[in-house]
């Protein structure tokens, strides 16, 4: 099945959001994002496109990101990751064949398998890249998931309205636009 027909894009997120660094002091944990990935889940949401989080571990900095993102569908402490797609997926009425994945390791490859779309990063498991159908240019945590929104969106044709929208949010004039159609 085709990007066009994608109606959520699922993501892991230690190694595709971050960059698979994980920083731990005393008492806390740092995990670094990208702004772009940011910018990214905006454009997702106004051109209409479901997107949700699967790691497989607890991390309150995760929580915190994705929160402010206002990321619909987060799922920590899933090694299954199948499952809960599955599990998603038949909540919110849709089909694994309209679900678009991007995972990096060996915990990811089932679902990689079954859903409509797959994709990993440049460093992604030897294992995972022959799995997929696709291999972002960009790095992990250095925009790969916003790569994927425009991939996806582009395919569906709601890019120039996702952008359009990201204009009227932002105050960013329409002429600045050129090139993004």
């Amino acid at each position: 099945m085709g990007l066009k027909n994608i109606k959520i894009l699922l993501t892991d997120v230690d190694g595709v959001l971050t960059d698979g660094k994980v920083f731990v002091g005393i008492k806390e944990e740092f995990v670094g994002f990208d702004i772009q990935d940011g910018i990214g889940h905006r454009l997702a949401e106004y051109g209409g496109l479901k997107v949700g989080w699967l790691s497989g571990r607890l991390s309150e900095p995760v929580a915190i990101r994705a929160k402010r993102l206002k990321v619909p569908f987060l799922y920590q402490g899933q090694l299954h990751k199948l499952a809960v797609a599955a599990e998603l997926c038949a909540k919110e009425n849709l089909k694994l064949s309209e679900v678009a994945y991007i995972g990096d390791d060996f915990i990811d490859i089932p679902l990689l398998q079954a859903a409509g779309w797959s994709a990993t990063v440049p460093y992604g498991r030897p294992e995972v890249k022959k799995k997929v159908d696709y291999i972002t240019h960009a790095p992990a945590g250095q925009g790969a998931f916003r790569e994927l929104v425009e991939k996806i969106l582009r395919a569906r044709g709601s890019w120039a309205k996702a952008v359009q929208k990201f204009d009227a949010m932002t105050g960013r004039p329409s002429s600045s636009r050129r090139g993004l159609d």
